[in-house]
């Protein structure tokens, strides 16, 4: 062959490779390169615990309808002080949407958008779901409505998918709600639907083909997911998905508001709470040990596997409708109530979310004002907390083989005046010592030679003659010492 030709050929090939250079040059300057998104463990470990936007973006229709101002900056910027770190924002979008063509409302988009970058510029970790939205899916899990409600699924997630994917990993989506599911052919039209969800958000590309999603569990029930939901819908990436869960357990007290034939209301949870007045008012069911024995299943099932569980609802409405003793006691308990949650989530791996409705008067759920966002139930924030805190100090404490037998200690109330309940979880059985001592070292009670067993226990401290001030309270355990600080005040 002459010369000329391999020359030919030559100038040929670096025309072509400068050709394709030169298109590839060109999709890096016009489109954003995308690197892939850290996992579900990863952010899992990173969200501590959050608030839900209730009763708001979820409105059928409109952000105001049900009697909550619209939200604002002022607004999550006060959930981010007290401490929040997530939110779950209840979306609806088939009251947005054409029902001819599916197409969703460019206006509400846009506004979805902006209370995102309200949690953004603070910089907090957000959900947005699929939520009741006059129950489209929610109460259609059947296979006569599986084909319509998929076709709805597909094409919602498909706009909101697109209309998000430049969002990074602090942004999660949600593939539904409490969607009511019974049995296990329910279960398997709802994973379809998860199905469609996660393949709608993966073909949208950029960020999305990383994002962490989340989906529900059957009626986001503990144990019907448990029970039910034997399998995951299938994903392209590892350990990019997380399971929801909700707890209002038990149902009485946590939001039954008059009496039914199957139970009564309950004023006061917790065996240390119960009412000895009103009697007939104290829980009866699901108490610690339910909550010990539902997450820890959870645990078992999803987080030991590494699949990240959020506890996307809890809370129990505040019975200010009562007086006197019974108030006081029914809220000490329902903030212990909400301390247990916030531990136990932590404990068993999971994160726990705070259902707030927005409404402060009676029967309220309400951390904060809407309006302004002033705080309006500071106890409860502080119990959650508390509860989120020695959960964190344990297991930081345990990485490093120290307090081995010790899970929390905490007083309640503190400041106290009258009498403050010494609560620690146990947990193995142990021999121990209780002592209390004011800032000049001098013992002022004491509670010698206990013994208990593997549990939560508690004593009473009745500061009456002591003096208001700073108090120290020592639990020995062997040679080990842990010390919690208290308040009198009189």
């Amino acid at each position: 062959m002459s010369t000329n030709f391999y020359f030919t050929k030559s100038l040929k090939r670096i025309f072509i490779e400068k050709k394709y250079f030169i298109f590839f040059l060109s999709l890096c300057i016009n489109s954003q390169i995308f690197s892939q998104l850290p996992t579900a463990t990863e952010i899992a470990s990173k969200m501590t615990f959050g608030w839900n936007i209730g009763n708001s973006l979820e409105v059928p229709g409109g952000e105001t309808g049900w009697g909550n101002p619209v939200v604002s900056q002022i607004l999550i910027d006060s959930v981010k002080n007290a401490g929040f770190n997530t939110v779950r924002i209840p979306c609806s979008w088939d009251s947005h949407a054409n029902q001819t063509n599916l197409e969703i409302d460019q206006n509400w988009l846009a506004r979805v958008n902006e209370v995102i970058d309200y949690c953004y510029n603070n910089q907090m970790y957000v959900i947005i779901n699929v939520h009741w939205d006059g129950g489209w899916l929610e109460n259609n899990v059947t296979a006569a409505m599986q084909d319509a409600v998929n076709k709805k699924q597909q094409a919602y997630w498909t706009q909101i998918a697109n209309y998000f994917k430049d969002y990074d990993e602090h942004l999660l989506f949600a593939s539904a709600n409490e969607p009511k599911v019974d049995n296990a052919t329910q279960m398997s039209v709802l994973l379809s639907y998860h199905q469609t969800f996660i393949d709608a958000v993966r073909a949208s590309g950029g960020n999305n083909s990383s994002r962490v999603l989340v989906i529900q569990g059957p009626s986001t029930d503990i144990d019907k997911t448990n029970k039910l939901m034997t399998t995951l819908p299938s994903d392209s990436l590892e350990d990019h998905l997380m399971v929801e869960i909700h707890y209002y357990t038990p149902w009485n007290f946590c939001g039954l508001e008059k009496d039914e034939s199957w139970g009564k209301m309950f004023y006061f949870w917790g065996k240390d709470f119960h009412s000895t007045n009103n009697t007939t008012r104290n829980a009866t069911w699901g108490e610690e040990t339910a909550i010990e024995t539902y997450f820890k299943s959870m645990k078992t099932k999803f987080v030991d596997k590494n699949i990240p569980v959020i506890l996307g609802e809890y809370s129990a409405i505040k019975r200010t409708s009562l007086s006197g003793e019974d108030l006081a006691l029914h809220i000490a308990s329902r903030e212990y109530y909400y301390q247990y949650i916030a531990n136990a989530a932590i404990r068993f791996g999971m994160i726990p979310i705070y259902w707030d409705n927005g409404y402060s008067g009676v029967n309220g759920m309400a951390l904060f004002n809407r309006n302004n966002g002033s705080v309006v139930d500071k106890g409860a924030i502080d119990a959650i907390k508390r509860g989120v805190d020695l959960s964190t100090s344990v297991k930081e404490k345990e990485s490093t083989e120290i307090n081995a037998e010790v899970e929390y200690i905490t007083a309640l109330p503190n400041p106290v005046s009258s009498s403050t309940k010494i609560q620690f979880y146990l947990k193995d059985n142990s021999d121990l010592n209780v002592y209390v001592y004011n800032v000049f070292g001098q013992e002022v009670a004491s509670f010698k030679n206990l013994n208990f067993n593997e549990g939560l226990h508690s004593v009473i401290w009745q500061p009456n003659r002591a003096a208001s001030g700073t108090y120290f309270i020592n639990v020995n355990i062997g040679k080990k010492l842990f010390t919690k600080k208290v308040l009198v005040v009189h």
